[in-house]
Formats: structure tokens, sequence, C-alpha cells
């Protein structure tokens, strides 16, 4: 404590240290509750970006799906194609 404030609170006494605490208390709550709403927005923002992401993985497990059942087809497609040919083989 420096001395002009340690001169302060001995002059006004126990009213002036209560006083002091009180002043002391308020700021640093006032610096939590800014803490407090910064990581709140930050957490909206990671969640919206977070949903984003989960949209953009469904419509890539659509999109592989829809790929891999037409590659299905494609490779029934083929099998059947061959085994006509083979039937028709001297």
């Amino acid at each position: 404590m420096d001395a002009e404030i340690m001169s302060a609170l001995t002059q006004f006494g126990a009213a002036g240290l209560i006083c002091w605490m009180w002043l002391v208390e308020r700021r640093a709550s006032a610096e939590r509750e800014r803490q407090i709403t910064e990581a709140h927005k930050a957490i909206l923002e990671q969640r919206d970006e977070r949903d984003g992401l989960i949209e953009v993985v469904r419509e890539n497990t659509k999109a592989l799906a829809m790929l891999e059942g037409s590659q299905r087809e494609l490779i029934g497609a083929i099998e059947r194609l061959g085994a006509r040919t083979d039937r028709h083989a001297p």
C-alpha cells in the first residue's frame, strides 16, 4: 500500500477502511462481470460456428451416401453386363 492510501485510511479510521474495501470489491466485481460477458459472447459465437460445421458434415454425409448408392448401382450394372457377355461368349 502506498503512503497516500495508508494516510487516508488512518484519517478516516474503520469507516475509511470499510469504504476502501467496498470500492476494491466493486472494481473487482465489475472486472469479473466484464470477463463473464466476454466469455458468454465467445461461447455463443462458437456455438454458431459449431452449428454451421455440423450442418456441413450432415450435407457431406448425404452426398457421400448418394455417391455410394450410385457406385453400387454402377457396379451392379457392370456385373450384369459382364454376366451377359459371358453367356454369349463362344
